[in-house]
């Protein structure tokens, strides 16, 4: 069983209340099932362009891997190659920065993963993780 659409929407809300109570700059969210598939998303006033396909790419990537795109990221930096391949392999749709967020339930379960992009990877990543909790579930961001 994946993130149903109202668990998906209240995500969102809390994620982009989160950006707006820290000062992020404008977010864009997407939430993805254990498939890849995408559940919801949300685009704040503001937001530059191709901001969804980014975050987008951040899920995508970490349910690719079974990792957070932070993992992602250093992973690249020790084998540059294998996620090039990775990338080509999904298409171009991994995105290997931090705001890729892996959602587990209490049991451990991949119950889909949360994509964000608007400010710093870092930004990014913590909003998700704050709606993540607040959704009464686990972030995994490693």
């Amino acid at each position: 069983m994946s993130i149903d659409l109202t668990t998906a929407q209240a995500i969102i809300g809390e994620a982009l209340a989160a950006g707006e109570q820290h000062g992020f700059k404008p977010l864009t969210v997407v939430v993805l099932d254990p498939g890849g598939h995408v559940i919801a998303g949300a685009r704040q006033d503001g937001a530059s362009n191709n901001r969804f396909e980014i975050a987008q790419g951040k899920a995508y990537g970490a349910l690719a891997l079974g990792m957070g795109s932070r993992a992602i990221m250093e992973r690249a930096e020790q084998q540059g190659y294998f996620i090039a391949s990775v990338t080509a392999a999904l298409g171009g749709r991994l995105i290997p920065v931090p705001g890729g967020v892996l959602v587990r339930d209490a049991d451990g379960t991949i119950k889909g993963a949360i994509g964000i992009s608007g400010d710093s990877s870092d930004n990014d990543e913590a909003a998700a993780s704050t709606a993540i909790k607040a959704a009464g579930l686990t972030p995994q961001v490693a």
